[in-house]
């Protein structure tokens, strides 16, 4: 026979294990039987009573898996705020780094034009390994109904009410995103800059003996303001003591710039003797000066703007 029971049966019993299959056929033909009859005897005609019974088991393999106790999920209910929880935490912080120790080292090995390019492809990569390799060992978890022995949920684990903030993070981002890129200009334009000597010589915009002296200070400022913007979004506002770090932190950032271009260190003499424009009378020093006034104006706009931020919070 070939009846819509009998293939049901069949597509049943192919996901079923053989040692199962005659018990299960044996007590789902019994069980459809007399569902159909129970309709048939209320009038309705036997085969579509029938066709309606197979609709309401629903699809062979669905029901299958639960005669089998098979899962038919990826991360179930018992695993999954486990999985998403540490998932969270892996892609918070591992791609980023990776990404930037991938392109500071490409660009201190000489493929400056390419670090950025090699960090955003490493730090893709890294997401997709830690995606799929964690929620494979979830999976396996969840098929396998192996233990984590975690211990239980207890109330002590709440977290603590938020407090109110008056800084957002995209604003938190947004600095520290620049500064890192300040930063990677001034590594960047020693290896790879566009102007190029005679011989396709790359020839850097800074003064390159300052790597011996003031480079790496403004580097490891640069580095601090950057914390320093994490440590001011931890704080969630203001404060006398932030305010005070900002200070020293843009004293120490300015009072150098300002001192290399008020003695006309920081451009490459090269730079200066291969551009027509800075070696003629006086064009250095107007340059000079013209870029002090930016700086202090920059900075003193900040500090004006971080002193009305700190009084406004801290009345």
């Amino acid at each position: 026979m070939n009846t819509l029971t009998d293939r049901y049966l069949t597509a049943t019993l192919r996901s079923v294990p053989a040692q199962r299959r005659e018990e299960i056929a044996t007590e789902l033909r019994a069980a459809i039987a007399d569902m159909v009859e129970d309709r048939a005897g209320a009038g309705q005609d036997p085969a579509t009573a029938e066709r309606e019974v197979l609709t309401e088991l629903g699809p062979p393999d669905r029901l299958a898996a639960r005669y089998t106790d098979r899962v038919l999920h990826l991360i179930g209910p018992t695993y999954y705020l486990i999985w998403w929880n540490l998932l969270r935490r892996l892609l918070t912080y591992i791609p980023a780094l990776v990404a930037v120790v991938v392109g500071v080292v490409e660009a201190a090995t000489g493929s400056p034009a390419g670090a950025i390019g090699a960090g955003i492809s490493a730090g893709i990569q890294t997401t997709a390994q830690i995606a799929f390799w964690t929620t494979l060992v979830f999976a396996v978890l969840e098929r396998t109904r192996a233990p984590l022995d975690l211990p239980a949920w207890t109330p002590d684990q709440l977290p603590a009410v938020p407090v109110e903030r008056d800084l957002r993070l995209t604003d938190t981002c947004a600095s520290v995103a620049m500064l890192v890129l300040f930063g990677g200009f001034l590594v960047v334009q020693h290896f790879s800059s566009w102007f190029t000597g005679g011989d396709d010589r790359n020839v850097p915009l800074l003064d390159p003996t300052l790597w011996r002296s003031w480079l790496p200070v403004l580097l490891a400022v640069l580095l601090l303001g950057a914390a320093f913007e994490v440590v001011k979004y931890r704080v969630g506002r203001w404060t006398w003591p932030l305010f005070g770090a900002r200070l020293a932190l843009d004293l120490a950032f300015a009072l150098p710039v300002v001192w290399l271009l008020h003695t006309e260190r920081l451009l490459n003499p090269e730079l200066v003797r291969r551009v027509d424009w800075l070696g003629e009378d006086g064009n250095l020093t107007t340059l000079g000066t013209v870029a002090i006034a930016g700086t202090a104006g920059i900075i003193l706009w900040g500090l004006v703007e971080a002193g009305i931020k700190t009084r406004r919070a801290t009345r």
